[in-house]
């Protein structure tokens, strides 16, 4: 895992020949050759129903139907059995989730009504974007409005006439099939693939068999590409893992439907999927956010592990670059390892060695909660914005800005920091040391991060230590460099500084103790953060540990955090 060079200018030549590919692809899918040379797959009618197993609300199925769309943060009130297509979003992310059809398993949720107005806003949407838009036919919106269409194509097909249902059904197979074929890269090769094998199986005829087969095969090699060989998905990110689990189930139910065993590549995905899931799940139910995923919702988490068979087997200590730490009441998930790098990137955050940590089951030290679908800025994706440590003003790669992020998406940069990882456990104990030279390339020092786990008391002991790269020659360098060391806090936390200066009581809503953070940093304080919950920033607090490095010799902090049900130690013994 060592460094990659790119040279400067390297991005904006990429995204400059990815933008050319992108518009020639465009201006043919767009033409009324193609859709004359390939047409769409003949379509005799619907096929079988796939089940989404993602929870729905049907009270966002209730606001659709008085006229308010709230999608992604902003709403576009249009009145009941109002038109959403013919006017303008109040932004481009909320245009994107429009066009996507998240919206649609809600409003069939609301029951009847709902099911009539899915049908009407599908024959709208066909009325003006069914021939082709570069934006509603792009495969960011394409691939999830192929899945969510087919899922829904037979419930609102019940009342539609035979003339509308063939109009839905011919576009379904036509979307799915220009989805395989605009291609988009790797990053999303297996989920563009698993929504056209969806579509393909929520249709009957010769045309979409042969669709399916076709798919099914670019799934088999997108899923060697997209599966990491630690477990797990290959951006990291805990959410993405969860969510093409949601779509790898959905087509495993489809294609029982159809009396068709799934691929082998795909049982086998969704077994390694499902236990990186499994491993990735805090002890509060919710979803460790890392890498660009959100807390996803315990209940969202539970779907997808409801016909979970592991019961109580032992959770390994380590999947897809992540730690676990379990004590008594104590649990601790640390990032160890790099981000993932280019397009896998897009949502990938420069955070290396943050960490997570939940006491008795509520949420404690937040790992990173900033969301790729969420209201966060790009400037939650770097150190500063995790738990973790910093050097000088470095806070690790910011993602790509300007016309490279447009066309490539805010990807990281090119560099790749180098992580080691050491692991031990004995009875009563686990040691964990981890090394990163990420955010302090230039300055001559790694960070160092060590966590000592005393499982019966569940008391951590940690230290965060700057260490030189190199044997210093010559003359020592002097230099004093400022470092800070973040510990974000759950938005339902709050903190308190005690009288000494050096310890910092934390108390989760409902816990009458806390927890003490002990520290022997030169400067401890409390400042204002934020935290992405179920959609939403929440403001919160970090603790923040300040303190000088010297260039030529490092230097550390020691931390540690105990209950403080526990006996309090002198101060002199504190970490």
């Amino acid at each position: 895992m060592g460094l990659r060079f790119r040279p400067p200018g390297a991005a904006l030549a990429l995204a400059a020949g990815a933008w050319t590919s992108r518009r020639l692809k465009e201006e043919w899918h767009a033409s009324p050759l193609y859709r004359w040379t390939v047409g769409a797959p003949k379509v005799e009618g619907l096929g079988v129903q796939p089940r989404d197993l993602r929870p729905v609300d049907p009270q966002n199925g209730k606001r659709i139907l008085a006229g308010a769309f709230v999608l992604a943060g902003s709403t576009l009130a249009v009145g009941p059995r109002g038109d959403p297509w013919d006017r303008p979003s109040p932004d481009r992310r909320f245009a994107v989730a429009l066009h996507r059809f998240g919206w649609m398993p809600d409003l069939l949720a609301a029951g009847g009504e709902g099911v009539t107005e899915g049908l009407r806003l599908t024959l709208d949407w066909l009325r003006i974007f069914g021939i082709w838009n570069s934006f509603a036919w792009d495969p960011e919106v394409l691939e999830r409005r192929v899945f969510n269409l087919a899922c829904a194509a037979r419930t609102i097909c019940a009342g539609a006439s035979d003339a509308e249902t063939a109009r839905i059904a011919g576009s379904l197979a036509r979307q799915a099939r220009t989805l395989l074929d605009l291609g988009g890269g790797p990053a999303r090769a297996a989920e563009r693939a698993c929504a056209a094998a969806v579509a393909a199986c929520a249709l009957s005829g010769p045309g979409p068999a042969r669709l399916l087969g076709q798919a099914l095969a670019k799934l088999e090699r997108g899923l060697e590409r997209t599966l990491s060989p630690h477990g797990g998905h290959a951006t990291r990110s805990p959410q993405a893992a969860l969510e093409l689990l949601f779509d790898l189930l959905t087509l495993d139910e489809a294609l029982t439907q159809m009396g068709r065993p799934p691929p082998e590549g795909v049982s086998r995905a969704i077994d390694r999927l499902a236990e990186a899931v499994r491993f990735l799940t805090l002890a509060d139910g919710r979803l460790a956010a890392f890498q660009g995923g959100e807390a996803v919702a315990g209940a969202y988490v539970a779907a997808a592990r409801a016909g979970e068979t592991a019961g109580e087997r032992p959770l390994p200590p380590t999947c897809n670059g992540y730690h676990r730490l379990e004590g008594r009441g104590l649990q601790i998930l640390i990032d160890a390892a790099p981000p993932a790098e280019g397009p896998w990137s897009v949502a990938a955050c420069a955070q290396p060695l943050a960490l997570t940590a939940l006491g008795h089951g509520k949420p404690l030290i937040v790992g990173s909660g900033w969301s790729p679908d969420g209201p966060g800025p790009q400037a939650l994706r770097v150190a500063d914005a995790a738990s973790t440590a910093a050097l000088g003003d470095q806070t690790g790669d910011a993602p790509l800005r300007g016309f490279p992020a447009t066309v490539l998406g805010p990807r990281l940069p090119g560099r790749r920091p180098a992580v080691a990882v050491e692991r031990r456990e004995a009875p009563g104990a686990i040691w964990l040391e981890t090394a990163c030279d990420g955010g302090a390339h230039g300055l001559g020092l790694r960070h160092e991060r060590r966590l000592y786990l005393e499982t019966a008391t569940d008391e951590l002991r940690g230290e965060d230590r700057f260490s030189p790269i190199q044997e210093p020659k010559g003359e020592p360098d002097r230099r004093f460099i400022p470092f800070t060391v973040r510990f974000h806090l759950h938005p339902e936390v709050s903190a308190l500084i005690a009288r000494d200066r050096k310890s910092v009581l934390l108390k989760p809503e409902g816990d009458d103790a806390g927890w003490w953070l002990r520290n022997d940093a030169l400067e401890v304080a409390l400042e204002p953060s934020v935290y992405c919950l179920d959609g939403e920033l929440r403001r919160s607090q970090q603790i923040v540990l300040r303190g000088q490095a010297r260039a030529g010799a490092g230097a550390r902090v020691r931390w540690k955090l105990s209950s403080a049900a526990a006996p309090v130690d002198p101060p002199k013994q504190q970490a």
